[in-house]
């Protein structure tokens, strides 16, 4: 009954405010095909293209793990979902390992963190280093914390897929490439979806109540929507001694557009979602103290 009544809520406000629903659908859209897909598209299809190509199953444990750091944590959101998804399927990491890799492979990509964060928003690509190099270090001390944790627990053995036919796979460039279809379907649904969202209730809120506008949109568009809340931010916030560290924060909560995708990935991949949902707390938590340190 409450998930009914918040749809048939949510519907209702989108009918009432079609005006600031349209225009969040739009800012979403131009966000993605701007922003994102340039970027994200061609990164998950050579990520896919290299994960389909025959490789060693007995490969050691730990550049199993740098494999799946590299390829996943420098393409962006959420081309770390996608790798590790990908290398559970071909049989080269267990279950377990892919749900600790779940959540420690997942960052921004350094063009934008450094190009756009950096550079645009801070002023200084040395404050975009310094921001990217807080977000590695808190997902590496994340996996290797809870690798000691988890010591003593037996990880099961990686059982090699059956090989297929060539027939029945004939070009992994031609599969990498509808794999990565669907991924990019999903993050323009949820980036269109949850930026017309965040839209409508921050208008709402401020409507309703009497607060900031500025301030309640950054803070709902951030929860909702990662780009969204960094660009808000910055219109209401840039010039204020927080700034920086705001920036940080949204950046490190990602917001619910990019866990959507995230959980999407991976419940089709059979991995579970709990160490991701420990590794996001920790780096909300985390990667704004180490910038604020680093700044």
């Amino acid at each position: 009954m409450i998930n009914v009544t918040v749809i048939w809520a949510l519907i209702i406000l989108f009918i009432i405010q079609p005006e600031v629903a349209h225009e969040g659908a739009v800012s979403g859209a131009q966000l993605f095909i701007h922003a994102l897909l340039p970027y994200l598209l061609p990164y998950i299809i050579l990520t896919q293209w290299l994960l389909k190509m025959p490789g060693q199953q007995s490969a050691s444990q730990w550049k199993r793990y740098i494999k799946a750091y590299v390829l996943g944590s420098f393409g962006g959101f959420p081309v770390g979902a996608v790798t590790v998804s990908e290398m559970k399927k071909n049989g080269e990491i267990s279950t377990a390992e892919s749900s600790l890799l779940l959540a420690s492979c997942h960052a921004p990509g350094p063009m934008f963190i450094i190009g756009f964060v950096g550079n645009e928003l801070l002023g200084s690509v040395v404050n975009g280093w310094k921001l990217l190099l807080a977000i590695h270090l808190a997902n590496i001390v994340f996996f290797l914390m809870m690798m000691w944790l988890l010591r003593k627990q037996r990880i099961e053995h990686v059982i090699p897929p059956a090989v297929k036919d060539e027939q029945q796979n004939p070009s992994p460039l031609l599969s990498s490439i509808k794999d990565s279809s669907s991924v990019i379907l999903l993050v323009a649904t949820t980036v269109i979806f949850f930026s017309s969202m965040g839209n409508v209730l921050s208008s709402l809120i401020s409507t309703v109540f009497p607060v900031d506008m500025g301030g309640t949109k950054t803070i709902l568009l951030a929860i909702f929507e990662m780009t969204s809340g960094v660009q808000s931010a910055t219109e209401h916030f840039s010039g204020d001694s927080f700034y920086p560290l705001l920036i940080a924060a949204i950046i490190s909560l990602n917001g619910m557009s990019i866990h959507m995708q995230v959980m999407t990935i991976a419940k089709s991949a059979g991995i579970r979602i709990l160490p991701y949902v420990i590794g996001r707390a920790w780096n909300t938590l985390l990667v704004p103290l180490l910038f604020f340190w680093m700044y």
